[in-house]
């Protein structure tokens, strides 16, 4: 189908699966696989869209920026609720200016400049890896009910 279940690393509380994003077919499938998980959790309307367009933006910037990648859904299930890890990967040229990428109006003329600082505030949680030559990991994760 165009995505793999994986098991490594991953704790009996949590399940994963990744999608390429090489097409803007996979910017499609990631929105729905995304659309999915949260419903999945639980996650109540407004934040399945928060997630979603966190997700759309930083496959979108995978796709565009990266040459492409790979996003891995993780759904969390813990004592204080479930969540939902996102995990964009790419190979791509890095993130020369990373601050300055998740500033507010940032752009490279490609977009808004919403990309990374937008998503940043859509999710509870996010970190960027980022070097010159070797790509950009983007983690975030968001809570349902918190």
């Amino acid at each position: 189908m165009g995505h793999q279940r994986t098991g490594a690393g991953a704790s009996p509380d949590s399940s994963s699966e990744s999608y390429p994003v090489r097409t803007e077919e996979d910017l499609l499938a990631v929105r729905h696989a995304v659309r999915s998980a949260t419903q999945a959790l639980g996650f109540r309307l407004v934040d399945q869209t928060r997630v979603v367009t966190a997700a759309s933006e930083l496959a979108r910037n995978a796709y565009i920026h990266g040459g492409g990648g790979t996003l891995t859904l993780e759904a969390l299930r813990q004592a204080r609720g479930a969540g939902l890890r996102l995990t964009v990967r790419d190979d791509g040229p890095g993130i020369p200016d990373l601050e300055g990428a998740l500033t507010d109006g940032f752009t490279t003329g490609a977009g808004l400049g919403h990309g990374l600082g937008g998503a940043r505030r859509l999710m509870h949680d996010f970190e960027v890896r980022s070097a010159p030559g070797k790509g950009t990991v983007v983690t975030a994760v968001r809570w349902a009910d918190r």
